[in-house]
């Protein structure tokens, strides 16, 4: 699922390219994407408005339209937003697919939006587990208030984030901060990608930390999501040709994906188990 950066990605990338636009036709291809609309009323009921910009709460995509709705877009697994403009390269975000974003409309299409210019942007999502909603700002409200702190407001400060992480001190550190409700948007590349800069073994439990231990946690999830948005995240960035190219924060991975690889600090191998339900990376030497 993309995470954080990923999202953050797709968003910046939709800013640029779809604000000021106005749709004028949808077709939703798989309506239990838009429920509880239908895919009739979600149609005609988003056409005509304007696009005046985009942003990312937690792992969600939020549009913002004219008269005072809000459209909202998780990607889920699989879920990939292309916007194809009249003339020009496609802008192409989240899971990268395969073939994806080549002879649009494709089997992969669940949705399409076109614009008054004659610029069109495409939902795809092969496993059908994203969602589309049109919702007024309350509706928006009750969707996304449940989701933690953003790791990248100023406001998110070291006490802030002592607080939530020792709020369940039996927790481990990556069931704490998988933990949505705490803080919005982590997943399982960047959990281990910090806790690997941390020096700390993510299955550590939160009790076991000490300040300083806590404070390099905190330091170092900051530095692995700032850096992973400027390459353009793990899995989705602007693609020049719609091939499913990794993004640019690929190459600075020290653990996540490199199971059995050697170390980049140490040179031990690798190690890999499952733990809070996903796949868990972990340096046995660097991390304590």
């Amino acid at each position: 699922m993309p995470e954080l950066p990923e999202v953050e990605t797709v968003s910046r990338q939709l800013n640029k390219a779809i604000s000021g636009k106005t749709f004028k036709s949808v077709v939703v291809h798989v309506p239990k994407m838009v429920l509880p609309l239908s895919a009739q009323d979600f149609a005609q009921n988003i056409s005509k408005k304007k696009v005046l910009g985009v942003s990312r709460r937690a792992k969600i995509v939020v549009i913002s339209l004219s008269g005072k709705h809000f459209f909202l877009v998780h990607l889920k697994m699989t879920g990939q937003l292309i916007f194809v403009p009249k003339t020009g390269k496609a802008v192409v975000g989240g899971h990268p697919q395969r073939d994806g974003g080549r002879n649009l409309p494709n089997n992969y299409t669940q949705a399409e939006f076109k614009f008054t210019d004659g610029s069109t942007l495409y939902f795809n999502d092969l496993r059908k587990f994203g969602w589309l909603k049109l919702v007024t700002e309350a509706e928006k409200n009750i969707i996304l208030d449940p989701h933690g702190a953003e790791p990248l407001d100023k406001k998110f400060t070291l006490n802030i984030f002592t607080e939530l992480l020792t709020k369940y001190p039996n927790r481990t550190i990556k069931q704490t901060l998988f933990d949505q409700h705490l803080i919005a948007g982590m997943g399982n590349i960047y959990i281990d990608e910090a806790s690997f800069l941390a020096k700390v073994l993510p299955t550590r439990k939160i009790f076991s930390l000490s300040k300083s231990e806590i404070e390099k946690l905190y330091k170092s999830m900051l530095t692995v999501l700032k850096l992973s948005i400027k390459m353009k995240g793990t899995s989705a960035r602007n693609y020049v040709t719609s091939t499913g190219e990794k993004g640019g924060f690929v190459k600075y991975l020290n653990v996540y994906g490199r199971a059995n690889l050697p170390c980049t600090t140490c040179g031990t191998k690798i190690s890999k188990i499952k733990h809070a339900g996903r796949g868990t990376h972990f340096c046995e030497k660097c991390q304590k």
